[in-house]
């Protein structure tokens, strides 16, 4: 581990030049974020998702910004190598002068960068931090802090005018500034058109293999997810003899391309 170089922005856009697929994992505690770190894992997520698998709500949207910034500093005490992205929560990002203090308030704590959901409505957002010092991260398809305005936890992009859309969301967020891109649940053809048009690299999640990385709820992956595993999840605990294993497992699978395999993705 002593030998490690640091994951940065410019470390991801390296990995996608050279066409070598990027590791995602969210964690909320630093007992696994060593484990994620030992398994090679390059990015690791500091979801909103924890209102879900740890905190037990229906949805993201209870999580708070304090909530974010608990986890947020368990992650950055343990973490030593991985490039750290966390999740702005519900309502935090609803103005230029409310996101540049939230987002401070996580730097402060320990991200790296910030992520927000959302397309053209947030540019001007990104654009704000990002001459501000402060590295994004945008969120495009399924965004799950719209749960309720997209009438649930729906396939994006299916139709030929919400794609193209998408496509020039994902353009006006990188000209606003943003250095990662999520894809989350979209048609895996989409998806490639996405990350082949774009600089910054693309990180998928229930959008195809042809991403340029690959995040998964930790939870999933492990198999441990209250109620029903995503369908674009897999659990590699089944594969693996222990959870160190199963980490491993999963950065493999995505840097040899087995994962996703089809049965992850939408068409």
């Amino acid at each position: 581990m002593a030998d490690r170089d640091t994951v940065t922005s410019v470390s991801l856009l390296r990995l996608k030049e050279r066409g070598e697929k990027i590791t995602c994992v969210t964690s909320y505690d630093a007992s696994f974020t060593c484990l994620l770190e030992q398994a090679g894992v390059e990015v690791l997520l500091v979801g909103d998702s924890l209102g879900m698998v740890v905190q037990g709500h229906e949805s993201t949207l209870p999580v708070r910004v304090a909530d974010m910034i608990y986890h947020t500093s368990c992650v950055a005490r343990a973490g030593q190598f991985a490039l750290r992205i966390v999740d702005m929560p519900f309502m935090s990002y609803s103005s230029v002068d409310r996101a540049l203090g939230n987002a401070a308030r996580l730097m402060r704590t320990g991200a790296h960068m910030v992520k927000l959901e959302g397309g053209r409505d947030v540019a001007d957002i990104v654009r704000a931090l990002t001459e501000r010092g402060i590295p994004v991260c945008a969120h495009l398809g399924l965004t799950p802090q719209s749960v309720h305005q997209l009438g649930g936890y729906r396939v994006q992009g299916r139709d030929a005018e919400s794609a193209q859309r998408l496509l020039e969301d994902a353009r006006l967020l990188e000209k606003s500034g943003a250095s990662v891109l999520v894809l989350e649940c979209i048609p895996a053809d989409l998806a490639r058109q996405v990350s082949q048009c774009l600089r910054i690299p693309s990180i998928g999640i229930g959008a195809g293999p042809d991403c340029d990385g690959q995040v998964l709820v930790l939870y999933d992956l492990l198999g441990i997810t209250p109620g029903k595993r995503p369908r674009f999840s897999h659990n590699f605990l089944e594969d693996s003899d222990d959870i160190p294993g199963a980490l491993r497992a999963f950065v493999e699978a995505v840097k040899a391309g087995r994962f996703p395999a089809p049965q992850h993705s939408f068409s």
